[in-house]
Formats: structure tokens, C-alpha cells, sequence
């Protein structure tokens, strides 16, 4: 499983990631934000 190395702090930017939707697309944060404001909420299921 992977781990967090540490967590974001204040001020601190998003870190670059690419998510795999369901549709199959690609979503590249924080580049989808385009400079806007955004939201991020991952649920993970149940494992």
C-alpha cells in the first residue's frame, strides 16, 4: 500500500498526480484546476 511521505501544510502546493476516471479518461491535478480553486475528495471504498 502506499504511504504519504508527509502531509501538506499550509500554503503548500498540490502535488502533481494523474487520476484514471471511471470513463477512462485522465485527470491531471492540479493542472485540471486551470489557476482556479478546486476540490479534492478521494473515497477509497471498502477494502
Amino acid at each position: 500500500m502506499a504511504r504519504i511521505g508527509k502531509p501538506l501544510d499550509m500554503l503548500a502546493p498540490f502535488p502533481d498526480m494523474e487520476l484514471r476516471l471511471i470513463s477512462g479518461e485522465r485527470l491531471r491535478l492540479p493542472a485540471a484546476f486551470e489557476g482556479g480553486y478546486g476540490v479534492v475528495l478521494l473515497y477509497r471504498g471498502y477494502w
